[in-house]
C-alpha cells in the first residue's frame, strides 16, 4: 500500500500580488482574479487597487496592484504554471526584466513555508525574495493580511514597512 502523504489534498493559504500597467489595468486584474477562481484557487479577501509609478523607469506607464489572499490544494508548482498560464492568456509577452506588462502575478507567500521552484532553468523563490522592499506590494498585503509574518526574516508587515530604505520607496495611492 502506498503511503500518503499528510499534506496532500489538504488546502493552503496562500497570498498573491497581482500588477498590470498596460491596457486596461483594472480589467486585467480582474480577469486574472476570475481565471485563478476558476482554477482551484479560492479568493479569501482582496485588497483594495493601489497605484504607483513603474519601476525602475518611471517613465513606463504606472502600474495597478492588488494583493491576493486566497486558498487552494494545487501544489506549489501547480500554482506557478498556472499564473504563467494566466498571464499569457492576458497577453504577457516575453520581454526584458521590469518592462511593462498586461499582466504580472507573485507568489508571496505559500503556505507560510520556504520554497525553491525551478521552471526553465530558472529558480523561483517563495516568499517572494523582493517582497520585503516593495511598499507597493507590502501596503495592499498589509491591507488584507495585518498579522501576516514573513517566512524568512520572521518580521510582520509594520516592522517590514520600517526598514524599507527612503531610495527604495515608491509613490503609492489608493485608487
Amino acid at each position: 500500500m502506498k503511503k500518503q502523504d499528510i499534506s496532500e489534498g489538504q488546502a493552503r493559504i496562500v497570498y498573491l500580488s497581482l500588477g498590470s500597467n498596460l491596457g486596461n489595468r483594472i480589467i486585467n486584474i480582474e480577469k486574472a482574479k476570475f481565471l485563478l477562481s476558476l482554477n482551484d484557487v479560492s479568493i479569501l479577501k482582496a485588497s483594495n487597487f493601489y497605484e504607483s509609478n513603474s519601476w525602475p523607469n518611471n517613465r513606463f506607464p504606472k502600474y495597478l496592484n492588488i494583493a491576493l489572499k486566497a486558498k487552494t490544494n494545487l501544489k506549489i508548482n501547480s500554482l506557478y504554471l498556472l499564473i504563467k498560464k494566466i498571464e499569457k492568456k492576458l497577453g504577457r509577452k516575453k520581454k526584458p526584466k521590469n518592462y511593462p506588462r498586461t499582466c504580472d502575478i507573485d507568489i508571496l507567500d505559500y503556505d507560510n513555508k520556504v520554497r525553491s521552484i525551478i521552471f526553465n532553468k530558472s529558480e523561483i523563490k517563495v516568499p517572494h525574495p523582493r517582497l520585503h522592499k516593495r511598499n507597493f506590494v507590502l501596503i495592499p498585503l498589509l491591507e488584507i493580511a495585518k498579522n501576516w509574518i514573513h517566512p524568512i526574516n520572521k518580521l510582520n508587515i509594520y516592522e517590514l514597512l520600517s526598514k524599507i530604505k527612503n531610495n527604495e520607496l515608491r509613490s503609492i495611492k489608493i485608487i
